[in-house]
């Protein structure tokens, strides 16, 4: 029984000619459990790296070294992203409403990308004490800089819903504005036609693709010796989440106002792509 349950922990059936959607489909399991274990997380982070270094080599030199690949990935992902709308989110958070609910998804977003820094610092522990192992560095930081990214989406996405903000369309229109949003650390203004409709346009892909690299560079801390790299990675995780979300909530306030505590006023709806 154990090794079934530790195979279904850490594998996931392989779809897609190049495994875009397998490494998705991971990033939403290390995504959509809050209560996932630290070795579960660790496992699946390592299965997510080899699939990344895989897909690493067909993609180039040029278009990882560019941030185009990470972007691409992360694009393809976001629909496997879970995203609980308002009410699921106060089904899971009796009793919150309106701000302090925002500040519960804040909260548990920071314990996700701090455990994902955790957890990398961890593996990297392990790698520097196994030199021939330390090949794989670039494919752990790449899979790390993804996961913590999708955390941040799922919790801008959570806070739009939180503020009344629904946008509309089917996931990968939706998961495009969240990313979009994620790049521009901005929010999605409901008023702003254009606002869905040029998600994938070239200054978006530009604009993703530096806040990538930022990321990745920022889980270069995990790389220290022995575990020193887990304690940096999961403060500057923290840090970085908890400042993005005070900006998209800023954002998000000017533009519409202080989140409802009323949970039948009507929301805001944002235009979906034309």
């Amino acid at each position: 029984m154990t090794g079934e349950s530790e195979r279904r922990d850490d594998e996931v059936e392989p779809s897609g000619h190049d495994g875009s959607t397998e490494v998705g489909e991971l990033i939403g399991r290390l995504v959509g459990d809050e209560r996932m274990d630290r070795e579960t997380r660790g496992r699946l982070l390592g299965r997510l790296a080899g699939l990344l270094g895989q897909n690493a080599r067909r993609a180039g030199a040029a278009g990882v070294a560019r941030g185009r690949w990470l972007g691409e990935l992360l694009v393809e992902a976001a629909p496997h992203i879970p995203i609980r709308d308002i009410d699921t989110l106060q089904a899971h958070h009796p009793g919150l409403m309106g701000e302090e609910l925002a500040d519960k998804i804040v909260k548990v977003a920071a314990n996700g990308t701090t455990a994902v820094g955790a957890a990398g610092g961890a593996l990297a522990a392990v790698e520097f004490a196994a030199p021939p192992l330390l090949l794989t560095a670039p494919a752990q930081l790449a899979a790390e800089t993804l996961v913590i990214a999708a955390i941040e989406v799922k919790m801008i996405a959570e806070l739009h819903e939180v503020y009344g903000v629904r946008v509309q369309g089917g996931g990968t229109a939706r998961g495009a504005a969240f990313v979009t949003s994620w790049a521009r650390q901005r929010g999605v203004n409901p008023l702003e036609t254009g606002s869905l409709t040029s998600a994938l346009g070239t200054a978006a892909k530009s604009a993703l693709r530096k806040r990538l690299l930022r990321t990745f560079g920022r889980s270069l801390g995990t790389m220290g010796p022995f575990l020193t790299g887990a304690a940096a990675g999961a403060a500057l995780n923290r840090s970085a989440t908890k400042a993005l979300a005070n900006k998209i909530r800023k954002d998000l306030g000017a533009t519409v106002g202080p989140p409802p505590i009323d949970p039948g006023t009507p929301p805001p709806v944002a235009p979906g792509p034309h």
